[in-house]
């Protein structure tokens, strides 16, 4: 069944709602590339193209710049007949039959709600692209535009997740999306990419891996993030070994707080020798005071209600730092004054 219900002319196949698509952007493991290579060359013959003269395939977008960059006999760019134009003509078409507030309606209700995710996740590999240490600074705006001119394959599936695309003028390119990688439509010769073969995130979609890449290409191109902040690997593999003086030590303020959420407020609080600014009936206010940095402020509260085996948790809150009693931090987290704040029973 499809997630959305149809909307317009021949929209919403079934089989291929959102769900579907956000399959395909989050899809891992090797291309299909009997598949994606028919897709390549139904996408031309939609465009009124010559097929390419060969498909070639590469490990990574980075591997795919790279290879594109040494083929002489490429020639010259066909994005914009393959990908750009039949997508704006589906799009007129669909607002046409729609009208604006129901093209508006359908679009949040189907490519809308990959939009957001999907694209972050491009950025990023573009920048992690450009950012590599394996590639040339000497052409970087060249090495840009070849980023901007992919087109997208499984990455493109949150605007191919509004329009009908079994049959009719996006079906070759919806065959690449389901079956692999970025690629660039040229003149002689397409280059298509394998997919990721691993992807970890955290729940608000960001990249997120504490234990090695959170995004990899069977390649070694790969991109390392904690909870979407990029990190270097060597970073990664040392919070294995933090301690609070290593902590202390790290100059960057984001690798800090990175390093304080991995190691843990509580245990650096403990194994810092920290001691408490504050107490009363709420709780314990902390402060780890931080060099370059505003300074962490937690009060910990202890759960009133207990747990199955009558033990009581203990829960760590971040407040701003110009908290001075326990009190007034809980209060905040609540949006109250600590004037205001008066509890029948703690939780």
């Amino acid at each position: 069944m499809t997630d959305v219900p149809a909307a317009g002319p021949d929209a919403g196949t079934a089989g291929d709602g959102v769900g579907f698509w956000r399959a395909c952007a989050a899809a891992t493991g090797p291309a299909d590339r009997a598949r994606a290579e028919a897709g390549v060359r139904r996408a031309y013959r939609q465009a009124g193209l010559t097929e390419p003269e060969r498909v070639v395939w590469a490990g990574s977008p980075r591997e795919a710049v790279t290879l594109i960059r040494g083929l002489a006999d490429r020639g010259p760019s066909v994005r914009e007949a393959v990908r750009t134009a039949p997508w704006a003509l589906e799009r007129q078409r669909l607002h046409d039959a729609l009208g604006a507030v129901g093209w508006s309606a359908h679009w949040a209700a189907t490519g809308g709600r990959l939009w957001e995710s999907t694209q972050a996740l491009v950025e990023r590999i573009r920048r992690g692209v450009l950012e590599d240490p394996a590639a040339s600074r000497a052409d970087e705006a060249g090495i840009r535009l070849l980023l901007l001119d992919a087109v997208l394959g499984q990455h493109d599936a949150p605007w191919l997740a509004a329009f009908p695309t079994r049959d009719g003028p996006l079906s070759g390119l919806a065959e690449v999306c389901r079956s692999a990688g970025w690629w660039w439509p040229f003149a002689g010769v397409a280059v298509v990419c394998e997919r990721p073969v691993a992807l970890h995130r955290d729940e608000a979609g960001r990249l997120d891996r504490g234990d090695g890449p959170a995004l990899a290409y069977p390649d070694g191109f790969a991109l390392h993030a904690w909870r979407g902040m990029p990190v270097p690997a060597a970073f990664l593999a040392e919070l294995r070994t933090l301690t609070p003086e290593r902590i202390r030590a790290e100059e960057n303020a984001e690798l800090r707080r990175v390093m304080l959420e991995h190691y843990g407020y509580e245990r650096y609080l403990a194994d810092s020798g920290a001691r408490p600014l504050h107490r009363d009936g709420t709780g314990t206010l902390w402060r780890i005071d931080l060099d370059g940095d505003e300074p962490v402020v937690m009060v910990e509260v202890l759960n009133s209600t207990p747990e199955p085996d009558g033990s009581r948790r203990t829960y760590w809150l971040r407040v701003p730092p110009s908290t001075r009693t326990a009190r007034e931090g809980v209060a905040w987290t609540f949006g109250l004054g600590p004037e205001v704040y008066t509890p029948l029973r703690e939780t």
